[in-house]
């Protein structure tokens, strides 16, 4: 699995902007802001653009080692993250990249 870190991989090509989608739960952490206009070529790089903004929600995203935390679900439009490329997936401008916190019940 890919972890996270200052300088994640990237894709060749610019970098493009996209929004970031954040749940209610996050978005103290974010100046109450619901979407984050954010700029990378991946996943990885949104985040680290996101981080670098508010960087009260690294805690929140990443684990100890830079790897998406176990019950933080990343989307890029509707396919999760991590069956496509982990980190290293590709966004497109005008991509939006959702966060989502894994529900459990019982």
């Amino acid at each position: 699995m890919t972890t996270f870190s200052a300088t994640p991989p990237t894709a060749t090509g610019p970098s493009v902007s996209v929004s970031v989608r954040l749940p209610t739960v996050l978005r103290p952490q974010a100046s109450g802001q619901s979407t984050v206009a954010v700029s990378g070529r991946t996943v990885g790089e949104v985040l680290a653009d996101l981080v670098g903004m508010h960087p009260d929600l690294r805690s929140s995203l990443l684990d100890s080692e830079g790897s998406l935390r176990k019950f933080v679900n990343v989307y890029v439009g509707d396919e999760d993250v991590r069956f496509l490329d982990g980190l290293d997936t590709v966004v497109a401008a005008g991509n939006e990249v959702a966060i989502l916190p894994a529900v459990a019940g019982g």
